[in-house]
C-alpha cells in the first residue's frame, strides 16, 4: 500500500525479531511499544499499528482487547458471538460502531510521528460475508448496505482505519524525503 519508493519488510516473516506484548491500554500506547521496541534493534524506518473496533453500546469495547475480546486464546468466531451477546438489546444509535488505528512511525529508539485512522459503522445482528478477519462479518461501514465481509477487498482497502492511517503515513513520508531531497 506504501508503493514506490519503499521497500517494506514484515517482521512477521522473520524469526529472528522479539515479540513485543501489547501491554498498554489504548491503541496508541500498544503501536508505541511495538514501534519504539523494534526501532531501538534497527537503523531504518519501523512502522507499527494497534487497532480494533469500539461499539457504542458497549462503552468502547472490545477496543484495544480486540483480538482477545473473549479470552487470551479466544478465535474470531468467539470473539464475534460475545460480542453479539453482549448487544443483545442494543437498538438504534447503540448499534454505532468504529474500527480504529493507531500508527507510529519510528526511527532508532525514537518516535518520528503519529497517525490514526477511523472508519464508522453499525454491528448488524447476525454474520454476512466470508471475506476478512475478525469482526468484519458483523461490520457495516457507513454508507454501504455490506459488511467489510461482503465489500471487495479492494473497496474495503481504500476505506478501512488502516487505509486512513496510512495515507498519514505516505503523505508525511512524502513530505520528508521533498525536504530532504530540496536540500
Amino acid at each position: 500500500m506504501l508503493g514506490a519508493p519503499f521497500t517494506v519488510e514484515d517482521l512477521h516473516s522473520r524469526d529472528d525479531w522479539p515479540e513485543i506484548e501489547e501491554t498498554a491500554d489504548t491503541f496508541l500506547g500498544n503501536a508505541t511499544l511495538k514501534a519504539l521496541g523494534i526501532s531501538a534493534l534497527y537503523g531504518g524506518l519501523v512502522l507499527s499499528d494497534d487497532s480494533g473496533l469500539e461499539v457504542d453500546a458497549l462503552d468502547g469495547e472490545p477496543g484495544v482487547r480486540s483480538a482477545r475480546y473473549a479470552g487470551e486464546h479466544a478465535t474470531d468466531a468467539e470473539n464475534r458471538l460475545l460480542l453479539l451477546e453482549r448487544m443483545k438489546g442494543a437498538r438504534g444509535k447503540g448499534r454505532g460502531a468504529r474500527f480504529r488505528c493507531v500508527m507510529v512511525l519510528a526511527r532508532s529508539g525514537g518516535v518520528l510521528a503519529l497517525f490514526s485512522g477511523t472508519v464508522e459503522g453499525i454491528i448488524i445482528n447476525a454474520e454476512r460475508g466470508d471475506h476478512g478477519f475478525g469482526y468484519d462479518s458483523l461490520f457495516v461501514p457507513e454508507g454501504y448496505c455490506e459488511t467489510f465481509a461482503q465489500l471487495p477487498a479492494e473497496t474495503k482497502n481504500q476505506l478501512s482505519h488502516r487505509a486512513r492511517a496510512l495515507q498519514g503515513v505516505i503523505e508525511f513520508l512524502s513530505r520528508k524525503q521533498c525536504s530532504e531531497t530540496d536540500r
